[in-house]
């Protein structure tokens, strides 16, 4: 009987809105040639690369394309470096990862996460 109780609480608070990811932040974003190089002039090769490029670009360098949205989240340096870790676990389509690499595309990127803590990015390509 107690683990019965204990596997519905536990349930019950897996499933509660306080400990839920939701949308914290949204941007689009053009990328651009800019967004494809690290400061070093290296080619970017990953789609987590070129998106926290394009945030660093954004708010450390002053640099932007036309399209290009702000956002409070990666204002944060801290938040940029773990781009990464949020694109794997998010989501991304194999044809829009590499639409992203290429460039010259707009981004539409939906951040998910618990107060300011992000845990994963949607990202979409297209108008």
């Amino acid at each position: 009987m107690k683990s019965l109780f204990l596997a519905a609480l536990l349930a019950s608070v897996a499933l509660s809105p306080a400990v839920a990811d939701e949308l914290i932040g949204s941007y689009r974003a053009f990328i651009g040639r800019d967004d494809l190089y690290n400061s070093n002039g290296e080619r970017l090769t990953k789609p987590w690369q070129v998106l926290r490029q394009d945030r660093a670009n954004f708010h450390k360098y002053g640099i932007s394309q036309r399209g290009d949205e702000d956002d409070d989240f990666f204002a944060s340096a801290e938040n940029r470096a773990n781009m990464e870790y949020m694109v794997q676990h998010g989501s991304i389509a194999r044809f829009a990862a590499k639409a992203l690499v290429r460039g010259n595309v707009m981004v539409t990127v939906e951040i998910y996460g618990r107060g300011g803590t992000g845990d994963f990015v949607n990202v979409t390509v297209g108008d």
